[in-house]
């Protein structure tokens, strides 16, 4: 143990073990079991739970949300000791929850459930404590309820407690309230291990006893003050209540142990995940372990006298908003409540609820903030929606019944969602003409079939269709049905060519290829240089995007096997870092590709180029060039090492023509790299359409084009020049 982290749990620890021990009592009162019976699940769960969780946030112990289902519990079998052998049981059941792995159900809550959960405790601490705060005090410290015992609910006790306000509490929790809110700005602050909550519980004391003293016409009676039981250390023994042997044969312990365990296990497993999401460092809760720490701690509970224990959300938020580090924090205030209730109750009945409630109002405020609600909005109806309905739903019944209503809005939201984006549709321009391609969504349900169905029966005839599954991990046999028949019968109909693709073995439907992306004769021959660029440049933004098409290259393999057809040829670099069958979202056989360092001419360059255009057809010649190029560095330093002298000297030359001055090139401009760049590719179009009659007359012609390009390596972007058409060739790029 760090002493850092000492210096933060132990204040921390302090300040949830002033905060829980109203509450212990208070869920002991309304549970209607004996009031130690609280103290002592804040001690196991403090102690017991807090050594075997991994949980570094979670406080454990007697829950409000429990509160109704003992005191039915106890009133139905009669007898709090046969309830506590039903607390035994209960623990068991959480153990083997654990052991079985059953925390996993933790991971289907939704954030916007979970985030409207913490919203929703924070507005209940707000709403709930106020009275407290003002001295109005007929409530139970820990009632989360909307409808309270005392007969009032939230609403009401707000109204009533305006003619109920001592000035003694208000001063109290206002002074609180303010010394917390400005402690981070004062010096106070340095010292760690003594928190702004400690020291308003302290402050609380010393003004209550100021006000005894000098002004007792605003002193707080011993109703307005914390109120522990003070214990006869020489008789422990009567305390204590013990389970009975003679009641694990009785049938209503076990569906009251199984309740118990259920809903106890339950509130665990969404505080923990709430309490994560708190947490400044976003340590992880493991729910299977925590389970069985909760489970041994209900059996421990069930053994000595216990209510139930849960973790428990308001400790817990309490615990991180004081600065704690570990769990230490956790064990100690356990350790805490066990020391005070031996030897100093009557030191702790001295403090005043009005002090505590500040700190309430202060947590309750860090729960709720504005700016959760505004984020949440921003992230759309779907996500706001349910986490609102979450809040509502708690803040007038309570934590359970408010989740699931959440859960089942989200479900809502998800179906509907899933509804109406079953699939993505859109359409693609590719060398071989436009393609539709509908991509299935994650999951495909019976819910889609019918918009499935009338997209595919509405796409025209002849047209060339992709349905790929391969994003698909489910798909409902309704929707198969509708896939089997558009293939089967509809696209064979209509002239349809069909590729299914990425669709599970399991489903019975296996790839089926009806036309590849490879260019065959007929078309390569109706491309004209104009469609070939805009071509490229689609392909290109495809890339950018992410979204390159589908290449079933093994099955172009075999199509191109014989023949190809390209469209166009490329003159680029040797280091250029890529492949331009990449970056322009080709597939085999579209480009024949020349390498050749700083993308310059040479005889053996420009024959390879005419055998590209006259014997294979090519319509584009595309001479692109490329950021961070090395050859031109080389150029530019007088490089003529061996044989490398044959690509610098064209290059310089190429540079010569523009009046430029290697000398005076400083390399690590980017913008006149790039410049020069464009320059010498434009020089070595220059130079191919001058030392070739026969490419000059077909750009004459206008049956080619040739076009200067240059491709940026550090976003992967192909910007290109004016396509040549003309006879006359000019290096105009930067002219």
């Amino acid at each position: 143990m760090k002493a850092s982290e000492l210096k933060n749990d132990v204040p921390a620890s302090i300040v949830v073990f002033l905060v829980a021990l109203p509450l212990c009592l208070g869920v002991a009162l309304a549970s209607g079991a004996p009031l130690l019976s609280g103290i002592i699940s804040g001690i196991i769960g403090g102690i017991i739970v807090g050594i075997l969780s991994r949980s570094n946030t979670s406080v454990s112990g007697p829950a409000a949300g429990l509160a109704a289902v003992v005191f039915a519990a106890i009133t139905s079998l009669g007898d709090f000791e046969i309830f506590l052998t039903a607390v035994f049981i209960a623990g068991c059941i959480q153990l083997l929850m654990g052991f079985l792995k059953a925390g996993i159900i933790a991971n289907y809550v939704p954030s916007n459930v979970i985030k409207g959960l913490l919203a929703a405790i924070g507005i209940l601490l707000i709403l709930k404590q106020i009275p407290h705060a003002l001295g109005y005090d007929p409530d139970a410290f820990d009632d989360l309820s909307f409808f309270q015992r005392d007969g009032e609910n939230t609403f009401s006790a707000l109204y009533h407690m305006l003619n109920f306000i001592l000035p003694g509490a208000f001063i109290i929790s206002m002074i609180s309230i303010l010394v917390m809110i400005f402690w981070d700005k004062s010096p106070m602050k340095k010292f760690r291990f003594f928190p702004a909550s400690l020291f308003v519980v302290i402050l609380g004391v010393v003004l209550n006893i100021i006000f005894k003293k000098y002004f007792p016409g605003i002193a707080l009676e011993s109703s307005h003050l914390v109120n522990i039981p003070v214990i006869d250390t020489n008789n422990l023994s009567g305390y204590l209540h013990l389970p009975t042997l003679e009641s694990f044969s009785n049938v209503k312990v076990y569906t009251v142990a199984f309740t118990i365990a259920i809903v106890a296990s339950l509130e665990t497993l969404l505080n923990i995940e709430a309490v994560d999401k708190l947490d400044p460092h976003k340590r992880e809760s493991p729910p299977n372990r925590e389970l069985i720490a909760q489970g041994v701690g209900n059996i421990t509970a069930g053994l000595f006298g216990g209510i139930p224990v849960t973790s428990v959300i308001v400790r817990s938020s309490v615990n991180i908003n004081s600065g704690n580090s570990t769990k230490l924090s956790a064990i100690l205030h356990g350790v805490f409540m066990l020391i005070s209730v031996l030897a100093l109750g009557s030191l702790l009945n001295l403090i005043p609820l009005a002090s505590l409630a500040a700190i309430l109002l202060i947590t309750g405020y860090k729960l709720a903030k504005v700016e959760l609600f505004k984020k949440m909005y921003r992230k759309g109806w779907h996500q706001f929606i349910p986490f609102v309905a979450t809040i509502l739903a708690i803040v007038f019944t309570d934590l359970l019944i408010g989740v699931l209503i959440g859960l089942a809005i989200s479900v809502f939201y998800l179906l509907r969602s899933n509804f109406r984006n079953p699939f993505k549709i859109g359409k693609e321009k590719l060398a071989i003409g436009e393609v539709v391609k509908l991509e299935l969504s994650d999951e495909v349900s019976f819910l889609n079939k019918a918009s499935i169905k009338e997209t595919l029966w509405n796409i025209p005839e002849k047209s060339k269709v992709i349905i790929d599954g391969s994003r698909s991990g489910f798909i409902d046999e309704d929707v198969l049905e509708v896939l089997e028949d558009f293939k089967s019968t509809v696209a064979p109909e209509k002239n349809i060519q069909l590729n299914v693709i990425g669709i599970r073995e399991k489903y019975e439907i296996q790839d089926n290829l009806q036309f590849l992306n490879v260019l065959d004769r007929k078309t390569q021959q109706k491309l004209t240089p104009d469609a070939i660029m805009k071509l490229l440049k689609a392909g290109n933004e495809r890339f950018l995007k992410g979204e390159s098409t589908d290449k079933y290259f093994q099955s172009q393999v075999s199509a191109t096997a014989d023949v190809q057809h390209p469209m166009a040829v490329i003159v680029c670099c040797i280091d250029s870092g890529t492949s331009p069958e990449i970056v322009f979202d080709s597939g085999i056989g579209d480009l024949l590709i020349v390498r050749i360092a700083g993308n310059i001419a040479s005889p053996a360059i420009i024959g390879s180029i005419e055998l590209s255009v006259k014997k294979i057809g090519a319509k584009l010649v595309v001479v692109m060039g490329h950021s961070n190029c090395g050859a031109i560095n080389a150029a530019l330093q007088n490089t003529t090492d061996d044989h490398i002298y044959l690509v610098t000297e064209k290059i310089q030359s190429g540079i010569s023509l523009h009046n430029i001055d290697p000398e005076k090139v400083d390399l690590k401009d980017v913008s006149q790299m790039n410049k020069i760049t464009w320059m010498n590719a434009e020089s070595s179009i220059s130079e191919i359409l001058s030392e070739s009659s026969y490419l000059n007359e077909m750009v004459g012609s206008g049956d080619i084009g040739v076009v200067a390009a240059f491709y940026d390596t550090a976003s992967g972007k192909v910007s290109f020049g004016e396509l040549k058409k003309a006879k006359s060739i000019k290096a105009d790029h930067f002219s």
